[in-house]
């Protein structure tokens, strides 16, 4: 089954505004969803670039979003806890919550890939990308991914 996963700042597959990225705020872009099924119980949020030289650096990292949720604002808190009970984990640079693109070459890919979870997970906030993928084994009701591309 699958999420869909939109932005109002851009169309899959295409530029994201240099607003979003270190030329700019460096702040998240606005997320729209849809289509997560019953039994949802939160959802998580994985923003990466495997196009970096070094391997994929993970952007943004955020889970335990409450099920009833049908986005994330734009500029979305960095701080470990949100307002909704939504944690931030940590990105690449070893920092809470979204890190902009940055590539320091080339045009970029950064994939928005967005899961539905049968559970709330016991996970604190500031989990790395691969501690969530451990914690979210077996319990991904429908996921969706949202592709955005980035040069400096």
């Amino acid at each position: 089954m699958a999420l869909s996963i939109t932005s109002p700042a851009f169309k899959n597959g295409s530029p994201i505004p240099a607003l979003y990225s270190c030329k700019g705020q460096d702040t998240s872009p606005a997320l729209s969803w849809s289509g997560a099924p019953s039994g949802t119980k939160s959802l998580a949020l994985i923003m990466d670039d495997p196009d970096a030289p070094g391997g994929t650096w993970v952007h943004w990292v955020i889970y335990n979003i409450p099920a009833s949720a049908s986005g994330l604002p734009e500029a979305a808190a960095v701080q470990a806890k949100l307002a909704d009970g939504s944690l931030n984990g940590t990105n690449s640079w070893g920092n809470l919550g979204y890190g902009g693109p940055c590539p320091p070459s080339g045009t970029h890919r950064y994939f928005f890939k967005l899961y539905a979870l049968d559970t709330m997970l016991s996970l604190p906030s500031g989990a790395n990308k691969q501690k969530l993928l451990s914690a979210m084994q077996n319990h991904v009701l429908a996921q969706g991914e949202l592709m955005g591309t980035f040069s400096k």
